[in-house]
């Protein structure tokens, strides 16, 4: 099966024509430490960053991207989004949150996603995880790699739980009635969600109060197979993000056949999918040409998704965009 019209290549996009998919053009460090806030009682923050080796010019700072892993998760998950997207010049770092992480269920008897799904996740585990978020974005002046650090161009993803987290981040509300408030992050300019959480309230009020206060531009990626491992609803419900943003620039890929494990490199208890590789590269590329268009202000990539990505995707995906200025 071909992925995209002769006019079009997954080695050659349109927006960098000089990048191909498997190629690194910069060789990756990565580095592993750890945070601690003594304002919660020396909570300990891992965390494992993806940088250059290459440095950039005296004069060149480079992007920073957060990424939030998925409910049992680790900062060792979508390794293979966050070499590639560095290797073109980002600096990301990997947030491993506790009490929501792989502490779960590693040492336990019996397959991860059935204790994860027993498991008993109290508020506050889900209050440190959004605090965790602005302390380390303030921890990041004093890394040693601090001088390469372009802190006006930041951008935030998650997978799953961390796409939820990311969410909050982008503006949307958390409650709900009167009881509603934002843990907005105005640091971050751009964000990716990768199998976003759709609000549990929202039978009880409009899904536009909850979405409605998101601020900044977002590329929100499903799959038809991405249902939730742990809870009982299907891909469609997710939609629901995309559809009630009121934030600038919102995009939506729904991949033909994407399953819920895809963005984290791993499987769980899926079985193989034949469309991985191909799943991946497509992953890939987009986000490289989100984080290109919208913290590196690159509008050839911007074009791209605006007017050539559906094409370039063909059969294998949906693709979408609205509030585009």
């Amino acid at each position: 099966m071909t992925l995209c019209p002769t006019n079009h290549s997954l080695t050659r996009p349109l927006w960098a024509p000089d990048i191909k998919r498997d190629v690194e053009p910069r060789k990756i460090s990565i580095q592993r430490g750890q945070f601690i806030d003594p304002a919660r009682g020396g909570r300990v923050i891992p965390y494992k960053l993806y940088i250059p080796e290459t440095a950039p010019a005296k004069t060149e700072r480079l992007p920073i991207i957060l990424w939030s892993h998925g409910l049992g998760g680790s900062r060792d998950g979508a390794g293979f989004i966050s070499r590639f997207v560095a290797a073109h010049g980002y600096i990301i770092l990997h947030v491993q949150h506790a009490g929501t992480d792989s502490g779960l269920w590693e040492g336990k008897p019996g397959h991860p996603w059935d204790i994860i799904k027993s498991a008993h996740i109290p508020r506050h585990a889900t209050l440190n995880r959004l605090k965790d978020i602005p302390f380390v974005l303030d921890q990041l002046p004093q890394m040693e790699c601090a001088d390469l650090m372009d802190f006006d161009r930041m951008g935030m993803s998650g997978h799953s739980f961390g796409a939820m987290t990311t969410q909050i981040m982008a503006g949307q509300m958390r409650g709900f009635g009167r009881r509603q408030y934002s843990l907005h992050e105005p640091r971050f300019k751009a964000g990716i969600l990768y199998s976003p959480v759709p609000n549990r309230h929202k039978k009880t009020q409009p899904a536009e109060d909850f979405y409605g206060q998101i601020k900044i531009p977002l590329m929100i990626m499903t799959g038809t197979d991405d249902g939730s491992p742990l809870e009982n609803f299907g891909y469609e419900e997710r939609l629901e993000v995309f559809e009630h943003s009121g934030g600038p620039d919102q995009f939506l890929l729904v991949l033909k056949d994407g399953d819920h494990m895809v963005y984290n490199g791993s499987r769980g208890k899926l079985e193989e999918n034949p469309k991985r590789s191909l799943h991946e590269d497509i992953i890939k590329l987009i986000s490289l040409a989100f984080w290109e268009a919208y913290l590196k202000k690159d509008d050839t990539a911007k074009n791209w998704l605006n007017h050539a990505t559906a094409q370039w995707l063909g059969t294998e995906g949906d693709f979408r965009s609205k509030n585009i200025f």
